[in-house]
């Protein structure tokens, strides 16, 4: 399971509702911030995520809308010392760019008060814990290196409880070490293996998160079945040909792109300003009748029924 905070929800230019890119994922106790939009560090207090455990940015490209708030955090960090360490994930030409920001503008030949890493990725896990990992996938925008991401847990055998009733396994940790795959004896001297209590095996949840994107035709594997898909929303269909000449998606094209994956959700984001929030959902849900319009401080829940 996964959720996600929306904090900036805005294309290209703030307005007065919707900040600049930027959102939160959580599993369990890791936190992932998606990009950094100026104003991100407002919204993150705002919304009463705080900086705790926020010590991971996944950014999909280099654009000023997407990453100038790293720098307003990172002077924060530097003065608070909110967190011990922080590691930023991209692309290498949004990460030079970052270097400029964080080392020229920011630091000026300090060091920083936490461990700082600049990390850059390619398309591949970029992320894995017990249960669940962090890939990265090449997405087309303007400029090289922009990247999507999927967060997708761990595939998994359900535990039957019932059928554990009826062999008479007790409560407790000898469930727990079914679950793990190892194998109990019961008081009366009977042995239960893992298969004895364990359905079939499930695919985990799973949450793709697309930046700007200019197609969708090169990322539709990546994509498939998703039980979430975040994907950019600018311009309506009415300007699908300034959408394509400024490497952008409409509305439109978003929701067939997601009836054609087949996803479960679908959340589109990075809305221009030219447009009112009714009218890009009304030409969304037109094709995908669940789209949703996240507004900031807007949170989900995102499982796998």
């Amino acid at each position: 399971m996964f959720e996600i905070l929306f904090l900036g929800t805005s294309a290209s230019a703030p307005s007065a509702k919707r900040g600049l890119s930027a959102a939160i994922v959580n599993h369990d106790e890791y936190r992932f911030l998606i990009d950094c939009g100026e104003g991100t560090q407002r919204q993150i207090l705002k919304s009463g995520a705080g900086f705790k455990r926020l010590t991971r940015i996944l950014i999909t490209h280099g654009h000023l809308d997407h990453i100038l708030g790293l720098g307003g955090l990172m002077s924060t960090f530097m003065r608070w010392e909110a967190v011990d360490q922080l590691e930023i994930f991209g692309g290498r030409s949004a990460l030079d760019r970052i270097h400029d920001l964080l080392y020229g503008v920011v630091l000026r030949g300090k060091k920083p008060l936490m461990s700082l890493t600049l990390r850059e990725i390619t398309p591949g896990i970029v992320f894995e814990a017990d249960d669940f990992s962090v890939t990265a996938f090449s997405v087309t925008h303007r400029g090289p290196g922009c990247l999507g991401y999927i967060f997708e847990t761990k595939p998994r055998r359900p535990f039957l409880a019932d059928k554990a009733d009826e062999l008479g396994v007790p409560f407790g940790p000898v469930r727990n070490k079914l679950v793990n795959g190892n194998e109990i004896k019961l008081s009366d001297g009977r042995t239960i293996r893992p298969e004895d209590v364990l359905g079939d095996l499930v695919s985990g949840t799973k949450l793709v998160f697309v930046g700007d994107a200019g197609r969708t035709d090169n990322i539709l594997e990546h994509c498939r079945d998703a039980d979430g898909l975040v994907i950019e929303s600018t311009f309506l269909n009415t300007e699908a040909d300034m959408a394509k000449e400024f490497s952008h998606l409409t509305a439109h094209q978003a929701a067939t792109f997601a009836k054609k994956a087949g996803v479960k959700r679908l959340f589109l984001t990075h809305l221009s300003r030219r447009y009112r929030e009714r009218d890009v959902l009304t030409e969304a849900q037109a094709i995908f009748p669940e789209a949703k319009v996240p507004r900031d401080f807007d949170k989900f829940t995102i499982k796998r029924d």
